[in-house]
C-alpha cells in the first residue's frame, strides 16, 4: 500500500538556508520525506502561486533527498490564510475533489506547516472524515549544549489517528469523564433502571451541547427540582454559565405577585409598590432559571415568558423601558401542558418553544429497582446531615426492601416520600440499629398515608408480597368476609355460580383452603375487623 502525505508548503519553516548549509537546516516538508523506514511514496503539496518558485525548489530537494517520492504541486487560491471560514472552505474544496483511494493507499496530513489556523482546519477535517487519513506532525531534534547545528536535519515525526478507540489510555479519561457527567446528573446514585440511565445520558449530552429550554415532566417529587439543580452545577462546571440558579414554583404565583416576582417591577406599578424590585428573570441573568409547576402560570405571564425566552428582553411590570437578561431556562410541570393548551389554559407557542427538549421522569412506582440505591443514598446523606449512623439490621432490612418493592408500596409522593420515610427510621434507630419493629410501624405509618384500610393492612404480614391481581381479588374476598355471619354464609355468597354445579359443596373449606394460601383465616379477619 503506497504512503501518500498532504500539506502546505511552509513558507518559513520550510525555506532553504544558503546552498551551503541547507542541508543542515530542518525542514519540515522535506524532513518528512527524509525518514528512516518510514517512505513517503507521494506528497501533495498545496501553495499558493506567489511561492511557485518555492515550492519547485522543496520539490527539487525532496527528490534529492528521497527519490523514490513523487511530489504533486497544488496550487490553491488564500487571500487570507488567517480567515478560518477561507481556510476551511479552501480545504474542504480541496477534500471533496481528490480521488481517494482508501483500499490502495495510506493518507496522512501534515499539520506542522502552515498558519495556526491552517492546522486547526487539517484537524477540523481530519476528524469529521472528509479527509480518510491520520494526522502526522514533523519535529526537530533537539540540539545539545554547545552545538552549533542539528544533530539530524530530517528530525523526527509522530503520527496521530484520531480514532481514539486506538489509544486507550485517552478513550479510558474520555469514557470516565462522559461517566463522570451522567454520575453527576444522578449525584452519584446507581440507577439499575436502564430506561432512567439512557434518559440521563441523553439529558447530561444535551445540557454541555444545548442553550435551548429542557422541559421536565413528572409527578410532584420525582426529582426535577433535583436533576434542575445538577444541571446547573455541571454547566457551570464546564464554564458555560455563571450566573445564579434562580428556582420559582410558579404555583406560587398569583394576581400582580406573579409578573412582580418573575419579571420584576418600578415603584408605584400597583399598591404596595413602594421601591423598584428586580424581579427573579434579572436575578438569573447568565444563570438558569428554573420555572417549577411551569403549566400554573397566568396567559399573561406566559405571553411576557415567552418573550424574554425568544428576545431575551421584557418589560418589568409597570415599565415602558425594556431590560434584558440573558438566562437558560429548564420548566418543571406535572399536568399535560399538551391538553391544556387544546383548552386555551397555556400558549400554544410557549409550549412549541419549551417543547424541544422534553423529558418525562418516572416516579418511584415505575423505577422500584432502585428503591434498594435510593434507600442507602438517603442513610449516607441523612448521616452527613445529622452526624449519626444509622444501619438496618438483616431482616429488618430484608423486611423494608420486600414492602417498598411491592405493588402493595405506592409511592405516591415518590422520591420525595421515601426520602421522609428513610429519616423517620433513622431518626427513631436505637443505638443507630433500624430493627423489626421500626420498620413494621414505619410500613403503617405509609400505609396509613396511602388510605388503607383496616383489611388492607393484612395484607403485608403476608410472608411473601403479591401480586396486584390477588391482591384486590383477596381484598375483595375480606369484603365479603367481614359482612358475614359465618365461614359458610361467605362462601355461599363468593361461589354462588360454582357450587350449583357440585353434587355436594363445600363452600366453608373451599373458603378455608383459598385464606390459607395467603396465611389468613376466617378468625383473624374477624379479629381484625372487630378491632
Amino acid at each position: 500500500m503506497k504512503r501518500v502525505a498532504i500539506g502546505v508548503l511552509g513558507t518559513v519553516l520550510d525555506k532553504r538556508g544558503k546552498r551551503e548549509n541547507r542541508w543542515n537546516k530542518w525542514r519540515p516538508t522535506v524532513g518528512l520525506c527524509q525518514q528512516t523506514g518510514f517512505p513517503i511514496d507521494r506528497l501533495e503539496l498545496l501553495h499558493q502561486s506567489k511561492d511557485r518558485v518555492m515550492a519547485e525548489q522543496v520539490a527539487q530537494d525532496i527528490i534529492q533527498a528521497s527519490p523514490s517520492t513523487q511530489v504533486k504541486l497544488v496550487p490553491i487560491v488564500l487571500r487570507d490564510p488567517w480567515d478560518i471560514e477561507e481556510v476551511y472552505t479552501t480545504l474542504l474544496d480541496f477534500a471533496e475533489r481528490y480521488p481517494f483511494d482508501p483500499e490502495n493507499e495510506e493518507y496522512l496530513v501534515h499539520i506542522t506547516t502552515g498558519t495556526h489556523v491552517v492546522q486547526i482546519c487539517w484537524y477540523l477535517l481530519t476528524e469529521a472524515r472528509y479527509l480518510p487519513a491520520k494526522l502526522v506532525q514533523t519535529m526537530p531534534v533537539r540540539e545539545r549544549k554547545g552545538e552549533a547545528q542539528a544533530a539530524d536535519p530530517a528530525g523526527s515525526y509522530a503520527t496521530i489517528d484520531l480514532d481514539l478507540s486506538r489509544y486507550d489510555k485517552i478513550s479510558t479519561r474520555f469514557r470516565q469523564i462522559s461517566e463522570n457527567s451522567v454520575s453527576y446528573l444522578k449525584a452519584g446514585i446507581a440507577t439499575r433502571n436502564a430506561i432512567f440511565n439512557r434518559l440521563i445520558e441523553e439529558i447530561e449530552r444535551v445540557a454541555i451541547r444545548s442553550k435551548a429550554p429542557i422541559l421536565m415532566i413528572g409527578p410532584t417529587g420525582a426529582g426535577k427540582s433535583f436533576l434542575a439543580h445538577r444541571i446547573y452545577e455541571l454547566k457551570l462546571d464546564k464554564h458555560q454559565i455563571s450566573g445564579r440558579f434562580v428556582e420559582v414554583n410558579c404555583a406560587t404565583l398569583r394576581g400582580d405577585s406573579a409578573m412582580s416576582t418573575l419579571f420584576g417591577h418600578v415603584k408605584g406599578a400597583f399598591t404596595g409598590a413602594q421601591t423598584d424590585r428586580f424581579g427573579l428573570l434579572r436575578a438569573a441573568d447568565n444563570g438558569m432559571l428554573f420555572l417549577d409547576e411551569i403549566g400554573e402560570l397566568g396567559l399573561d405571564e406566559q405571553a411576557m415568558l415567552l418573550k424574554a425566552i425568544e428576545e431575551k428582553r421584557f418589560f418589568p411590570f409597570g415599565s415602558d423601558k425594556e431590560v434584558q437578561s440573558h438566562f437558560q431556562l429548564i420548566a418543571g410541570t406535572h399536568r399535560d401542558l399538551r391538553k391544556q393548551v387544546s383548552e386555551g389554559l397555556f400558549r400554544e407557542d410557549l409550549y412549541a418553544r419549551i417543547n424541544l427538549w422534553t423529558y418525562k421522569l418516572p416516579g418511584l412506582a415505575q423505577r422500584r429497582e432502585d428503591i434498594e440505591p435510593n434507600l442507602d443514598y438517603e442513610l449516607a446523606r441523612f448521616a452527613r446531615e445529622q452526624g449519626e449512623q444509622s444501619r438496618f439490621n438483616a431482616e429488618s432490612r430484608r423486611k423494608y426492601l420486600s414492602f417498598a418493592t411491592s405493588s402493595d408500596a405506592l409511592w405516591s409522593g415518590n422520591f420525595r416520600e421515601l426520602g421522609a420515610s428513610v429519616t423517620r427510621m433513622a431518626t427513631l434507630a436505637e443505638s443507630g440499629r433500624i430493627t423489626d419493629s421500626v420498620v413494621s410501624d414505619e410500613i403503617e405509618r405509609l400505609q396509613n398515608s396511602w388510605g388503607y384500610t383496616t383489611e388492607s393492612n393484612l395484607l403485608p404480614e403476608l410472608e411473601q408480597p403479591i401480586d396486584l391481581f390477588d391482591r384486590y381479588q383477596l381484598k375483595s374476598v375480606i369484603d365479603v368476609c367481614r359482612t358475614s355471619s359465618s365461614l359458610s354464609e361467605a362462601g355461599r355468597k363468593l361461589f354462588a355460580v360454582s357450587r350449583q354445579q357440585k353434587q355436594h359443596p363445600n363452600d366453608a373449606d373451599r373458603l378455608r383452603k383459598y385464606l390459607v394460601r395467603f396465611g389468613l383465616s376466617w378468625e383473624k379477619i374477624k379479629n381484625a375487623s372487630d378491632g
